[in-house]
């Protein structure tokens, strides 16, 4: 298997995990935490649609669709393309709201794009620095790497969660 069809795997598989995990949901099962100061469901699916869409636009050099897109709007947050959950206290967990068409469809938008930068990259690829804040630079690898190991341990939590909740 080629670099590019073994990331489109990767990544494929949580579509169809977000989705189980928000489906016949409403606003409020979305946005019940187990506990005071917890994360909700709604809160982990944007989590983790905001990190690829934050990391992977940054590496591909394209707009985040949480902007251009306008999604920020839907979820009634400003368009600061930093909000993507990192430092977020449990009342900003608490306010993010949505619908589980939102969450799924924001997540659909960004996964479209995520499989046309994957597909067709190469192992050489994968060593181009893409953030030298860190010591050492990372790697497209890396970050890829990291962005996938946090997508799927949110989805993970976001469907224990909703085993909680229902």
């Amino acid at each position: 298997m080629d670099v590019d069809g073994y990331l489109v795997e990767l990544f494929g598989r949580l579509p169809g995990l977000v989705h189980a995990a928000v489906e016949d949901l409403d606003e409020a099962k979305l946005a019940e935490a187990p506990a005071d100061g917890a994360n909700t469901i709604a809160w982990l699916v944007w989590h983790l649609t905001r990190i690829e869409d934050h990391h992977l636009s940054e590496a591909a050099g394209t707009p985040q669709r949480y902007i251009e897109d306008g999604w920020h709007e839907r979820f009634g947050r400003g368009a600061d393309p930093q909000d993507h959950g990192y430092g977020h206290s449990p009342a900003d967990v608490a306010s993010v709201r949505a619908t589980a068409d939102d969450l799924a469809g924001y997540h659909d938008a960004v996964h479209a794009r995520t499989i046309d930068f994957l597909s067709g990259l190469t192992p050489g690829d994968l060593d181009r620095i893409v953030d030298e804040s860190w010591d050492p630079p990372v790697t497209l690898g890396v970050r890829l790497a990291s962005v996938a190991s946090d997508c799927l341990q949110h989805v993970g939590q976001a469907a224990y969660l909703r085993g909680l909740i229902t």
